[in-house]
């Protein structure tokens, strides 16, 4: 019975689900175990999911209230943590260790707050580092779509749990497109908010420079809109700034967006584009076209620069902080030099050889490039980038060193603080692909109406992976 539900509730986004639960056509409890249930019939082949917490979440179900009421989802083990849950971001050290969090990120709180019922935490690799799901820690998560190659990082454990229908969306968060390329490989909607609308406390403010931002992944336009509202909201004390955000911009997702005007681009200065992946760029801006969009093959010319000198400064750092000051204050203890991988080793290597008034250089090399960036927007609407320059790759076939070519159309964002938002309209090989679009800071209300409007077009629901609860 839990599984024959699971395959009903797969058929729904989760706004569609909580229409369900409001009905008392099924009850919270009845929603948790039908996830459960996909949860241990497809994750054993996937490995998306770490850290059940089923038992948890059966006895909260019909304790939650708020818009999306008893939704099952699932937690990433990066960043949100939640008391009396395990916490090790990947690392085979701190899972040694059985590190278990005693508090709740903010985050954590607000996804109850809306109604949702955590049933575990999702896969990621070593502190988000890498943007592929492979750590030594827990081992790699598999796309469904094609089991032997990956589902892109660092949220992939919950892109590979949404994609194959496990629960309707699973949190996420991006520090160089980790919400954007594991949608883009496994057939989701991921948006990046733009800086400072995250609450990160209590662990976090200004992580790794402003250039972390946190979300979710889900199946429709209109879930990731509706969690943006109820999640993305000021803390007091917090350090960015933020712009302005349409209320209610959900309800953007059924809004006319107009006649908008839209650039492209899809090659990169340092890395070289698939020509499937130009085309399915090509293919969608002709769809926006033949919508009424005003389209053009312009872009912004600080694009074309190698912004390496100032971003991987910002990364480094950032990363040598989580490993030699965060986690050895939280733990009371070092994490020792063989407790991280080696691809976490030379990055923080890095890190260390920087000196403050380096990273101070590089936030204002940073800042004057996103000013030239941001002038752009002035006379446009909206810019359309490929989310990947590549297919998915094959799993266990990219070294730490190349990790750079994933990020050559996200992390320049996550420097800018755009927000940037990658949807399902394409595929290579039966294998998705995902295209980018990307507004002034604050308009994320722009890229749901024109998300909802290319949903609509191009609908993207129906489309199954090979592993999918409705094969189960």
């Amino acid at each position: 019975m839990s599984l024959d539900l699971a395959r009903q509730l797969a058929a729904l986004d989760a706004t569609g689900q909580a229409e369900l639960l409001r009905s008392g056509e099924i009850s919270a409890e009845e929603a948790v175990d039908a996830a459960v249930a996909a949860c241990e019939a497809l994750n054993p082949e996937l490995n998306a999911v770490i850290h059940p917490a089923y038992d948890e979440a059966r006895d909260a179900a019909s304790r939650r209230s708020g818009p999306l009421a008893g939704v099952p989802m699932l937690t990433k083990d990066l960043i949100c943590r939640e008391a009396g849950r395990p916490f090790h971001e990947g690392n085979r050290f701190l899972k040694e260790l059985g590190h278990v969090s005693d508090w709740d990120q903010v985050l954590a709180e607000r996804f109850r707050a809306v109604g949702m019922v955590s049933i575990g935490r999702s896969n990621t690799p070593e502190f988000g580092m890498r943007p592929v799901c492979e750590p030594e820690a827990y081992g790699p998560t598999h796309n469904p779509w094609d089991i032997g190659r990956s589902t892109g990082g660092s949220s992939g454990g919950s892109a590979a749990a949404v994609a194959a229908g496990i629960v309707a969306v699973a949190h996420a968060n991006d520090v160089g497109g980790s919400i954007r390329n594991p949608a883009a490989n496994c057939g989701l909607v991921g948006l990046k908010p733009s800086r400072g609308r995250s609450d990160m406390s209590p662990d976090f403010g200004d992580l790794n420079g402003g250039l972390a931002e946190e979300l979710v992944v889900t199946r429709s336009v209109r879930d990731t809109a509706l969690l943006l509202r109820e999640l993305c909201r000021p803390a007091p004390g917090q350090w960015q700034g933020q712009w302005p955000l349409a209320d209610p911009v959900d309800a953007a997702a059924a809004a006319d967006p107009g006649r908008l005007r839209v650039g492209w681009i899809t090659a990169h200065p340092s890395v070289e584009v698939d020509r499937r992946i130009v085309d399915v760029v090509a293919d969608v801006t002709r769809l926006l076209d033949g919508l009424g969009h005003d389209v053009s093959d312009d872009a912004p010319a600080p694009l074309s620069e190698d912004i390496t000198a100032f971003a991987l400064p910002h990364y480094a750092a950032g990363f040598a902080w989580i490993v030699d000051q965060h986690w050895p204050r939280l733990l009371g203890q070092p994490i020792p030099d063989d407790g991280i991988e080696a691809g976490t080793a030379m990055l923080c290597a890095i890190g260390r050889g920087i000196t403050a008034p380096q990273l101070l250089e590089a936030r204002e090399l940073a800042q004057a490039w996103t000013r030239r960036l941001s002038q752009w927007w002035l006379d446009h609407d909206v810019l359309v980038t490929p989310t990947l320059p590549m297919v998915a790759p094959e799993l266990g076939t990219r070294d730490p060193v190349d990790d750079a070519e994933f990020l050559a159309f996200l992390a320049a964002f996550n420097v800018s603080g755009h927000p940037a938002m990658s949807l399902p309209l394409g595929s290579v090989d039966g294998v998705p692909v995902g295209v980018q679009l990307v507004a002034a800071h604050g308009r994320e209300d722009l890229l749901v109406a024109l998300g909802a409007q290319l949903e609509q077009a191009r609908p993207w629901s129906g489309q199954r992976p090979a592993v999918h609860v409705e094969n189960a």
